[in-house]
């Protein structure tokens, strides 16, 4: 079978240079010793990001667990580089840490990730220690077998959110999050493997052709410039339910 499509390697938009620069200076201080590396990934990663409109998404391995006071401090600071760079729409920080990266048991999670959608930008690249991955449905319960969890948590939020600003953002979130999650239903011969919103949706069409209606209101809500949409939250909660009965059979 062949591997998954390596992770994205070709040139960045010049437009994030001064973003990607402070925000490596910014955590290798304010983290110091207990850094060991820095990785993008997503559309900036892939260069294909809108300014103003698409996210900063950024993976950190420590050397060791963080304290709750080195937590809170790395939480600040993405709150300032959020606040300083309107280049982006968000910074997500996605933090692990060397013990856990490197653990076989998180292989699947950790090792795909790394070696697939991540591009080093700071320290050494862990990447090298994983061999390319073969598509498998392993894979896909280990990076969103989370789902339920995930998704339940924007429901709960986006019924109390009251600003049209956070509501479109959430639901933008939690469309891109469910998605990406519908690759947990493949099958083990499935030979692809999906890269963009569009290929998840279409995998799932592969086995779930009724589906088709329900996928396209929410890669609609995936998109940069939606809109809230009405009965967003009761049809999010449905889905939800229908992708863990999937799951489960």
């Amino acid at each position: 079978m062949p591997t998954i499509a390596p992770a994205p390697c070709g040139p960045l938009q010049h437009h994030f240079d001064a973003l990607l620069q402070d925000v490596c200076a910014s955590v290798a201080t304010q983290a110091g010793n207990l850094l060991d590396s820095i990785y993008l990934y997503g559309s900036v990663a892939r260069g294909h990001a809108t300014p103003g409109v698409s996210d900063l998404d950024l993976t950190l391995v420590l050397r060791h667990p963080p304290t709750q006071q080195q937590s809170d401090a790395l939480e600040a600071l993405r709150l300032a580089l959020q606040a300083r760079h309107p280049e982006v729409l968000k910074i997500d920080f996605d933090i692990g840490h060397l013990a856990q990266v490197l653990a076989p048991e998180h292989l699947y999670s950790w090792g795909y990730w790394l070696k697939h959608q991540c591009r080093c930008l700071w320290g050494d690249d862990l990447a090298s220690h994983f061999a390319p991955f073969a598509p498998s449905r392993a894979i896909a319960l280990a990076v969103n077998g989370d789902f339920v969890r995930v998704l339940d948590d924007y429901a709960q939020r986006l019924e109390d959110e009251r600003d049209p600003v956070a509501i479109v953002r959430l639901q933008r979130e939690a469309s891109r999050k469910l998605i990406r999650s519908c690759n947990i239903v493949r099958q083990d011969d499935d030979p692809c493997w999906p890269g963009s919103l569009d290929d998840h949706v279409a995998l799932l069409l592969r086995h779930y052709p009724a589906m088709q209606a329900k996928m396209a209101y929410f890669l609609a809500q995936a998109r940069p410039g939606a809109v809230p949409a009405s009965g967003f939250t009761p049809a999010l909660r449905q889905f939800t339910q229908w992708l863990e009965q999937q799951q489960a059979s």
